[in-house]
């Protein structure tokens, strides 16, 4: 079975906001939820169990349901800042600020929290184009840094290059960190040496970084970072199994999403998986439905 992914647009992935390491996994556990192939409304129910999480963090805790329902109540009360420019483009940056969750239901008899997602947040987990970013929910399942967890996203949004610079000014606004760390020296050794440790540790990046100075002072990061070799990869729907003797044998999947095979592989662009083909031939045809209202 494919492993739950998380799919956040680019903009969601590199908005300013402050969670702890229980309010990122129940986020990310929901976010793992929801469906693309299907129009999304912000009724829908979310749901995350104490259970779930235990098994995400290989945890056996007893006051795991406990931890769950502070962090959930913590998160109704979180907001996200989100900047973009007007259709995508031009000069003018436009900041939204809004919550991630309009509502939480406890379930203290199943060990379980409901909770749906804002309207305003919506867009940036539904209406993806190619802006956007996608990893495993496992990769950041054991991580216990919440700057770890941000600064990989900041890292597999840019997967292909193997390579990012980022602005430390920029940084430490993404990651909400006010008057925290104001030397360059405790900022390295209490944000980023911990979350590229973790990163490495738990991650399926391997990751080292450098420093860049503008004239005497240190004004960027710069990150480096390569896929480790999988002990045990997890064989994609699209990938072609192997018989015996390792000789190919032809896939008994048909499709992904209601899309035909035969139509992903005939529109996947150089770089693309198939999963990715068919998100995004399901958001053109949304795209092309919309236009014609």
């Amino acid at each position: 079975m494919h492993p739950p992914q998380v799919i956040k647009s680019n903009a969601l992935i590199e908005a300013s906001y402050r969670l702890t390491p229980a309010e990122q996994r129940i986020m990310l556990a929901c976010i793992a939820q929801v469906r693309r192939d299907q129009p999304i409304t912000d009724e829908v129910l979310y749901s995350v169990s104490a259970a779930d999480i235990a098994k995400m963090t290989s945890s056996h805790s007893k006051t795991t349901y406990d931890e769950l329902a502070k962090a959930a109540l913590r998160l109704k009360r979180r907001e996200v800042w989100l900047t973009e420019r007007a259709n995508g483009s031009g000069s003018h940056e436009e900041t939204l600020v809004t919550g991630w969750v309009q509502s939480i239901r406890y379930r203290k008899h199943e060990g379980r929290v409901e909770l749906r997602f804002t309207k305003d947040m919506l867009p940036y987990l539904t209406q993806l184009t190619e802006q956007f970013t996608r990893y495993a929910l496992e990769d950041v399942a054991k991580m216990t840094s919440s700057h770890a967890i941000r600064l990989y996203e900041l890292l597999v949004q840019w997967r292909g290059a193997g390579r990012r610079e980022v602005e430390i000014t920029w940084l430490r606004e993404a990651f909400q960190l006010g008057d925290k760390y104001p030397a360059i020296k405790d900022f390295k050794r209490w944000v980023i040496v911990p979350a590229v440790e973790q990163i490495n540790e738990h991650s399926p990046l391997q990751v080292k970084w450098d420093q860049r100075k503008t004239g005497r002072r240190v004004t960027h990061l710069v990150f480096s970072f390569a896929e480790k070799t999988p002990k045990r990869p997890h064989r994609r729907p699209d990938a072609t199994p192997l018989g015996k003797g390792g000789k190919s044998q032809k896939s008994t999947v048909t499709a992904l999403y209601g899309i035909k095979m035969a139509l992903i592989q005939k529109s996947a662009r150089p770089g693309e998986t198939y999963e990715d083909t068919a998100l995004r031939l399901l958001d053109e045809a949304k795209q092309s439905k919309a236009l014609e209202k």
